[in-house]
This record gives C-alpha cells, structure tokens and sequence, in this order.
C-alpha cells in the first residue's frame, strides 16, 4: 500500500526530492497517481531508488541502469552480464591509471624528500 510522500521517499533513498523528479522524468520511476492532493509512493518505489542508487555507486549510467531495470523485467541475465562485465573492465582500467599514478607521485614525493633537483619535483612535474 502506498503510503509514502515524495519528501519520505527521497529520505528514505538518501537523496532529494529533485532527484526522484528527475528519475521520473529519465523513466527510471514511475510517477504514482495522485491520492487527494499528493502522490504516494509504496515500498517497491523505495526498493528501486535504492537500486538505482547502488548501481549509480557501482559507476553505471542513467541509461545503463534504465537498461538494466528493463532487463530485469525481461530477465535477460546474458545482457546483465555483459552490461556488469563492461562495468568491471572499467573499473580494471581507472584502477590501473589510479595505480600508475599512485607510483608516480611516490616517485615524485621521494625525490621531493631527498632534496633532489633545484627546484620542487612535484611541482616542476605538474608545470609541463
């Protein structure tokens, strides 16, 4: 039964009440009729916010995530699959560039601390 306001489910989701327009305006919830005055939203609302949310944390898209609640309606696992492995290479990718510059910087910082150059390595470095 639908018992929530707008207001109730953005807090419930942990975001605005701008936000769920705006989800609504994407497709990714549904814009419950009015009941009296105010639309009210049930817990199966609550439940996809807080997916959408999770997905938006596991780094996909508004399209993404609008592909993915379709695919689970349709239960398509094949194309989950793909569209989460897709995902993943990505993160493999940020991870690795995270990683090489992590070790750059190390570099930078040890040189910095040996007092090595005539000026700041790590500043000289960003200045190219």
């Amino acid at each position: 039964m639908p018992d929530m306001t707008i207001g109730a489910l953005a807090k419930a989701g942990g975001v605005g009440v701008e936000t769920i327009r705006y989800y609504q305006r994407r497709g990714l919830l549904a814009e419950p009729a009015r009941a009296g005055a105010v639309r009210r939203y049930g817990p199966q609302d609550a439940r996809r916010l807080r997916f959408i949310r999770a997905a938006q944390d596991a780094g996909f898209t508004l399209a993404e995530i609008g592909e993915l609640l379709e695919l689970d309606a349709g239960e398509d696992r094949a194309r989950a699959r793909e569209l989460a492995q897709a995902r993943i290479d990505a993160i493999d990718a940020q991870l690795a560039r995270l990683t090489d510059a992590r070790a750059a910087l190390q570099g930078l910082a040890a040189r910095c601390a040996a007092g090595e150059g005539a000026g700041c390595p790590i500043l000289e470095a960003f200045e190219r």
